[in-house]
């Protein structure tokens, strides 16, 4: 039988897409994860500030600011913290090579796990056709994305208020649409594409929105997730096993059966053999 990770303690953690400064990040939910748990190294793959959005509106919560103090007293405390830069926090790869507050900033990383698998890590936007090559449908995408958005914001009131939990309306509209689901699985064949021509035992990314651990072509794609729609990370333990935590599902199972250290099975999981 395979191990399991420890409730709480891990050797790695994968976190993406916080989108800090958007009004749709769940800033909160981020909190609650990264004082639940602790890691020797935390790799934040991209879009941790929303650039675009405090360029169009300014907003910043005290949550938001809480989750950048967290992360800087986990290095002070002994956290090993890289950031890889995504498209939405772009501006901040001009610091590639460098430190903030203890915090290492790279391009793309190779991160090797404890049965010594190895996998390249990068925020994922250099594998979005769509990101990278038309202007124009970039609008009409991120247009249609405000929409669920603003629909996924509206469904989760109505469930708060009826006292039902978290749960992402966008995502499971997203892999219901034909040409959506499409696009995932370009963007995913893609990522781990890269991963197999640099000789790796797979890929680690994060981007679309879309946790996901799966072999592609004899390489595992991994996909961190986000914390806008499905409030995600990726977690190791000490023996290499890698696995998607829903914290959104764990939040509510602890509210629901009054113990803080209670973490049901994750949405995802795969054993430690490549």
């Amino acid at each position: 039988m395979q191990d399991q990770l420890t409730p709480g303690k891990y050797r790695t953690i994968w976190i993406s897409d916080v989108h800090l400064g958007f009004r749709d990040s769940k800033a909160g939910f981020l909190l609650d994860f990264l004082n639940a748990t602790e890691a020797e190294t935390i790799f934040i793959v991209g879009d941790l500030i929303d650039i675009w959005s405090l360029k169009k509106t300014f907003i910043w919560p005290d949550k938001h600011q809480k989750v950048i103090k967290t992360l800087i007293n986990k290095v002070q405390s002994g956290t090993r913290v890289i950031y890889i830069p995504g498209n939405h926090d772009e501006i901040n790869r001009d610091l590639v090579g460098t430190e903030i507050f203890g915090v290492e900033i790279h391009q793309n990383y190779v991160h090797t796990t404890a049965d010594g698998r190895k996998f390249l890590l990068c925020h994922g936007d250099e594998f979005d056709f769509v990101v990278r090559h038309s202007t124009f449908v970039k609008i009409v995408g991120d247009l249609s994305y405000d929409l669920l958005l603003f629909l996924n914001r509206w469904c989760n009131r109505f469930r708060k208020w009826s006292g039902q939990p978290y749960w992402s309306l966008a995502t499971y509209i997203k892999n219901r649409i034909k040409n959506a689901r499409k696009a995932i699985e370009v963007f995913e064949e893609a990522a781990a594409a890269e991963a197999k021509k640099r000789g790796l035992d797979g890929i680690i990314c994060g981007h679309i929105h879309q946790p996901e651990i799966r072999k592609i072509d004899g390489v595992l794609y991994c996909n961190d997730g986000d914390w806008v729609e499905s409030c995600t990370a990726m977690a190791e333990n000490e023996n290499g096993w890698l696995e998607i935590i829903h914290w959104a599902d764990i939040k509510q199972s602890v509210k629901r059966d009054q113990a803080e250290n209670l973490f049901p099975i994750p949405i995802s999981r795969l054993p430690t053999a490549a």
